[in-house]
């Protein structure tokens, strides 16, 4: 399955309505048909765009059902599964197995910081859960562990099940040196917005982003640009949307989407406590952005 993932990744946002912030089933349907329509290659909901770490188990359970059930195999799902414990992301890669997803996501997330060692095992215990195909995910600016491009490449090679890799460390060197350890038996994919060109250029398989949940249909065509050799006009586009992408990641990413949306009609609520909702600069910004782009 990793070999049929490629080009944009979607990342949708967790959406909480009512007075209780109770997740809104309607827009999060609403938030993935958008994304298939536009033509994403892949929709991977509970990223750390989705809050996945302010989700208590029920709520992880019920947007992991909803957008498998929405999406409904019309492109490929990979479902992100982090949990503390080895014992808990375990339990939430089964239950993504069981609900029909493509494929699963992992970030180390510790609050102790984790040995190469810990790490492996950490990996190993989940890879032999399960027999979905699992991304191995590498953010040090959000879970406080950084992963190599050796140990990454290693851990592909070592442990069955795990096929592939998400660099967001924001270093492209990074993602020449898995190119060049990997080859084309690891599949990189990038995180980091502004790479983009870079990581297609560096060989990546694919681009993880949330930029779709706003503007689905340009995003999509930067790599359909790619993909067919118009890079100067791949470029251009890429150019036009560097802005936005750029104030959504700077922002962080739950608060910015969110903000984005509810200046497209979309109310997907606020982020989740104790993140806080943009302020209005910064909303207003950001709708300037969305607006320019779309014409």
């Amino acid at each position: 399955m990793s070999g049929s993932i490629a080009g944009v990744v979607a990342y949708p946002v967790t959406p909480f309505g009512g007075d209780k912030g109770k997740v809104d089933e309607g827009v999060l349907r609403g938030l993935v048909e958008r994304l298939v329509q536009a033509g994403v290659s892949a929709v991977a909901p509970l990223g750390s765009a989705g809050e996945s770490a302010y989700l208590d188990d029920q709520e992880w359970a019920a947007v992991a059902s909803i957008c498998l059930e929405q999406v409904d195999g019309r492109v490929p799902t990979v479902v992100g599964v982090s949990e503390v414990s080895t014992a808990g992301t375990i339990a939430r890669a089964k239950l993504a197995e069981r609900l029909g997803a493509s494929a699963l996501m992992m970030l180390p997330v510790a609050y102790w910081r984790l040995t190469e060692r810990e790490l492996r095992g950490h990996f190993a215990a989940v890879a032999d859960a399960v027999q979905l195909p699992i991304m191995a995910y590498n953010n040090p600016g959000t879970s406080g562990i950084d992963m190599t491009p050796e140990f990454l490449v290693d851990l592909v090679a070592g442990v069955d099940n795990i096929t592939m890799v998400k660099e967001s460390s924001g270093d492209i060197a990074r993602m020449r040196r898995i190119a060049e350890l990997g080859g084309t038996g690891v599949p990189f994919f990038n995180g980091s917005n502004r790479l983009a060109l870079q990581a297609f250029d560096a060989g990546a398989a694919g681009w993880c982003t949330a930029a779709p949940c706003l503007v689905p249909e340009h995003i999509v065509e930067v790599w359909r640009l790619l993909t067919v050799g118009e890079t100067a006009s791949a470029t251009a586009l890429f150019e036009r949307l560097e802005p936005l992408l750029n104030a959504i990641v700077s922002g962080g990413l739950p608060r910015t989407i969110k903000a984005g949306l509810r200046s497209l009609g979309i109310e997907a609520g606020n982020p989740r406590p104790p993140l806080l909702p943009v302020d209005t600069d910064t909303h207003c910004a950001i709708a300037e952005l969305i607006a320019s782009i779309r014409g």
